[in-house]
Order: C-alpha cells, then sequence, then structure tokens
C-alpha cells in the first residue's frame, strides 16, 4: 500500500475498513450439515447468529454454554425447530456431552448455561434468545461428560441456567423432569420468560427445588404454563428474589405455594426502586387440592435478614384464584410489617365453604377492595388481629366460571363480576391487564368494553359475533404452530366476513400484516422470511386468535 493510501486509511477508516461480517447461520440435525449441537462452534458465536436445532425422532444428548455478546438489532439466538407435528427438539441431560471445545464452570448447574466461562472468554453475554428447545433431566440422578469426565448434576441444577447476562429471552420452552426449571442468578438483568411449559421439576423430599428459581434485575412473566411439581418435590412454583418483578398473564398450578416473592441479599437489587413494587395480574392461579402450602402466595423474606425482605407493595389485580382444597385456603402471607398488598378486582373462589376462604396470614398490610369472594369469608385463619382493610367486596355462592370443573375460568353471561371492577391504585396504573392467558402458553388481547371486570378473563359475549348474525363466528388458524403460512377460516358464517381486511398482529399489538381474503371467509398469511418465531394474533373486528409461529 502507498503511503498516500496509508494515509487515507487512517483519515477514512469507515471508508477503508473491511465489510461488516455477515450472520451466520448454524443448521443441526438431519439433512443439516450439522449432526448434533456439539458441533456448533458456540465459543465463536457473534452478534446476528443464529443456531436452527431440528427436531429428530432421537434426543440430542449435548449441553453448552453460551457466553457471546449479541446487540439489540442483531441478538445471538437458539431456535428450535419443531417437527411436521409440532414436536420440539429435544435436548436431554442424561448421558448429554459437551463439546470439547468448551471449558466452563458450573457445567454441573444446568443442561444449558449462559455466561461464565474459561473458553470462549468470559463476559457479560448480552442480547440472547433461547427458544423453542424441549430440555430435561437435568438432576443429581443423571451425569454427564465435560470438562472434567463424567459428572453427575447438582442438587440445585437446571434446564436452563443463567450465571449472569443481560437482555435475555427464554421463549416456548419445555423445561422439565429437572431440579429447577428454570433459574438465573443475580448478575441477570432484562429478563422475559414468556410462552414457556415449566413442569415436573424437583427433587423428592427437597422445598429447595423450583419450577422457577430468579434473582434478576428487572425481570417479565408472561404466557408461560407453570405446571405442578414433580410428585413428592416440596419446592414452590414461581420463586422469585428479584427487583422490578411483574406476573401477568400466566398460569400458575401447583407447588407448594404458586408464588414466593422473597428478598434478595445483593445491594444492586435491594437499592434498585424497582425492589420496593412488585405486580402480579391477569394471572390464573390453581390451587389442585390438599398438597403444599395453604397460602397461594409469600411475599416479603425468608432468610431472617430483615433489612433486606422487600419491604415495599405487592399489586395483586385482575386474577383468577380457584383452590380445590378440602381445607383452608389464605391467599397471602405477608412477611414483616414492612410489607403491605393492595388486592382488587380478583375472583378468589374456593370449592369448600366461604369460612375455609382467608386473606391473610403473618405480618403486614393486606387492603381488600372489590374482589369476589366465597360467602362466608374470614380475614384469617391464624387468629389475632390480621391487619385486613376491607374496602368492599363482591360475594356469592359461584362467580359465574364458564365450567369450573373443566378449569374454563372465562366469565359465562349473568356473572356478578361481569363490569363491576374498581380503578387501579396510581402505583399501579401502567400495569393494568391489556391481555389474557389462553390455554395453554399463549395469550390474546384483553376485550375492553370500558368497564372491566372481577378477574383474569374479560366477559365478550357480547361482541362475539362482529357481524351481528347471531351466529357464533369464530376464527381458526391451521396448521397451528405454523412453520410457514397458514390458512385462517371464518367458522359459523363465511360470508359474514363482508370481504373485510384481517391483522396479524404481534404480542405488543403491533400490526404486521394486512390480509385480503382468498375466498368468503378465508385468508392465508405467509410470514416475511424476516418474521420471527413466537406468538403471533389473527383479528377480524373483535374475533381474535392466537397463532404460534415456529421457524
Amino acid at each position: 500500500m502507498t503511503t498516500s493510501r496509508a494515509i487515507a486509511c487512517l483519515l477514512l477508516l469507515p471508508i477503508c475498513a473491511a465489510p461488516a461480517r455477515a450472520a451466520t447461520v448454524h443448521r443441526v440435525g438431519p439433512g443439516h450439515a450439522l449432526a448434533t449441537p456439539s458441533d456448533v462452534p458456540w465459543e465463536a458465536l457473534a452478534a446476528g447468529d443464529s443456531v436452527l436445532i431440528h427436531a429428530r425422532p432421537t434426543p440430542y444428548r449435548d449441553k453448552w454454554v453460551i457466553c457471546r455478546v449479541g446487540t439489540p438489532s442483531a441478538p445471538i439466538v437458539v431456535r428450535g425447530i419443531p417437527d411436521e407435528n409440532g414436536a420440539l427438539p429435544v435436548i436431554d441431560g442424561a448421558g448429554a456431552v459437551t463439546r470439547p471445545a468448551l471449558n466452563y464452570w458450573n457445567e454441573e448447574r444446568g443442561v444449558i448455561k449462559i455466561g461464565g466461562a474459561n473458553t470462549p472468554p468470559d463476559v457479560m453475554p448480552a442480547y440472547i434468545v433461547l427458544e423453542n428447545l424441549e430440555i430435561r433431566a437435568g438432576r443429581p440422578e443423571n451425569t454427564f461428560t465435560g470438562r472434567s469426565g463424567l459428572t453427575s448434576y447438582a442438587n440445585n441444577a437446571a434446564a436452563i441456567y443463567v450465571e449472569k447476562g443481560q437482555h435475555v429471552v427464554i421463549r416456548g420452552c419445555h423445561l422439565h423432569d429437572c431440579s429447577n426449571g428454570f433459574f438465573c442468578a443475580s448478575q441477570t438483568s432484562d429478563l422475559l420468560v414468556e410462552g414457556n411449559w415449566i413442569e415436573d421439576n424437583g427433587n423428592v423430599g427437597s422445598i429447595f427445588e423450583h419450577n422457577n428459581y430468579t434473582e434478576a434485575l428487572g425481570v417479565v412473566f408472561q404466557f408461560n404454563h407453570f405446571g405442578p411439581l414433580r410428585a413428592g418435590a416440596g419446592g414452590n412454583n414461581l420463586k422469585d428474589r428479584s427487583a422490578g418483578t411483574v406476573v401477568r398473564y400466566n398460569w400458575i398450578e401447583g407447588g407448594n405455594r404458586q408464588l414466593d416473592l422473597v428478598e434478595s441479599d445483593f445491594p444492586a437489587l435491594i437499592q434498585d426502586p424497582r425492589y420496593r413494587a412488585t405486580f402480579v395480574y391477569g394471572n390464573v392461579l390453581l390451587e389442585p387440592g390438599d398438597i403444599g402450602n395453604s397460602q397461594i402466595l409469600h411475599y416479603g423474606g425468608d432468610s431472617g435478614t430483615i433489612a433486606n425482605y422487600r419491604n415495599g407493595t405487592l399489586y395483586f389485580h385482575h386474577n383468577t384464584v380457584v383452590s380445590r382444597r378440602s381445607g383452608n385456603t389464605t391467599l397471602a402471607r405477608l412477611s414483616t410489617a414492612g410489607e403491605s398488598a393492595e388486592v382488587r378486582n380478583n375472583v378468589l373462589f374456593v370449592t369448600a365453604s366461604g369460612s375455609r376462604l382467608a386473606l391473610l396470614e403473618g405480618a403486614g398490610i393486606l387492603t381488600a377492595t372489590r374482589n369476589w369472594l366465597k360467602t362466608g369469608w374470614v380475614e384469617s385463619h391464624g387468629g389475632g388481629d390480621p391487619a385486613v382493610v376491607d374496602g368492599g367486596q363482591i360475594t356469592g355462592t359461584l362467580p359465574g366460571f364458564v365450567d369450573a370443573a373443566s378449569d374454563q375460568f372465562e366469565l359465562a353471561a349473568g356473572s356478578a363480576c361481569i363490569d363491576t371492577a374498581v380503578a387501579l391504585p396510581a402505583a399501579a396504573a401502567g400495569h393494568a391487564p391489556v391481555r389474557e392467558y389462553v390455554k395453554h402458553q399463549a395469550s390474546r388481547m384483553r376485550h375492553d368494553d370500558g368497564d372491566p371486570d372481577l378477574g383474569a378473563y374479560e366477559y365478550g359475549a357480547a361482541v362475539a359475533d362482529p357481524a351481528g348474525s347471531g351466529a357464533g363466528l369464530r376464527l381458526r388458524v391451521f396448521p397451528n404452530p405454523s412453520a410457514g403460512a397458514a390458512e385462517i377460516v371464518l367458522l359459523g358464517r363465511p360470508d359474514a366476513s363482508g370481504g373485510r381486511l384481517l391483522e396479524v398482529l404481534d404480542v405488543r399489538g403491533r400490526r404486521v400484516a394486512r390480509l385480503t381474503p382468498v375466498a368468503p371467509g378465508r385468508w392465508r398469511w405467509t410470514p416475511v422470511p424476516s418474521a420471527r418465531s413466537g406468538v403471533y394474533f389473527v383479528r377480524l373486528g373483535n374475533l381474535v386468535e392466537q397463532i404460534t409461529l415456529r421457524r
């Protein structure tokens, strides 16, 4: 290179620099260049790279670490590609092997790990998306082969263990048969856990492992199905020690408690302003029987170091709580006088007599306003003088579900819960429910007629037929989940569509497509190549149906 050319390159670096690196797609599975996840160069992933793991009849027995850095516009994505029947690729921790080029600590803590490695060099992972994988068998009865040879999993192993990371998304996964389902440590921030099925985790005879254990600086749980723990396991379902916790639009069934929202001992979390406010709304919390603690949720702390307890307010609104215990059920335990709960616009239903339902155990103040409660409810089963502020409730024998016996907790016509909600506290105004959980692992937009209902579901029968035909119209999407093009059909009276355009929306309600009918009452959506896997919604007037895109 001439001297003048070299000087020009120094002065005009953007012009003379090498072109930006193109993102790489690593395809794994039958018919692709890489046979197993251990063939993926995990140690060399860069921003924008993706790993696509295709389902196969037998599980993959591989484990790995993700310790690389993506960007907001170019995240590192690890995505499972389901088979033609919608089955996810299975990552089985039993007998799994670690790629020899990887060297990372705490291998025994998870089947898939994010953050904490020697090779690749340790960094703070960022903008990582892990989705559409079935991950199992990370528990001490099983072994794997890693940097120390044949090794047993730890008692607190997880399907996914995030040791540290920023802007991490865990989406659409099935996490089961592990000591913990999902686990993240305190150096995690801006965590999104959505659309997962987390169930059958925990260790028999132990109270220390859970379906979920998280301690992050900012975490949102949404659209997840938290199923019962392993039979004989004593852990909680969703245990969280985070600052900035939002639990919304989930189905949480079983566990010692459905929710255990307790303290951190890390100053960065405790000193964050979000630590003092926790928001739980739009969830279905189901107590299936007489197993575990009679309390649905616990808020405050459990270590005995009271100075670290949450010492703030739990905002608990527009949830549907159903308990099938034959004995007592208590909604909440508050740890100390420093904790309070704002409980309003919920449906709290027990199948036992009303006197078996109580609102509070422990210290703290619980303010209850405009909840549906079974007639005969009491403030506490523990005696003493519980600090329950009764702001006025609606009582009855049945709340008016569509069919409680089959877990259809939507409201039926004539329910006393319809159009009776009150305004939320000012501090919770930004957390009004705008979506509803759809069984399972999905959601839909919550109908808004100007008069909110109690509970996790808004009654919408009055607008179920946008054409006014009385024909009970509904949309159907097939295949669903879809790996590509999907057909949308208006059932009931196809001609009622009137040739109208149909909208496709993402989970944030943003329109991604408008579709012209290909025939009366029939549309076809072919996602653009850049459309990401996840949950979408098709909408025609007030009719909405969920579709899951898996690529």
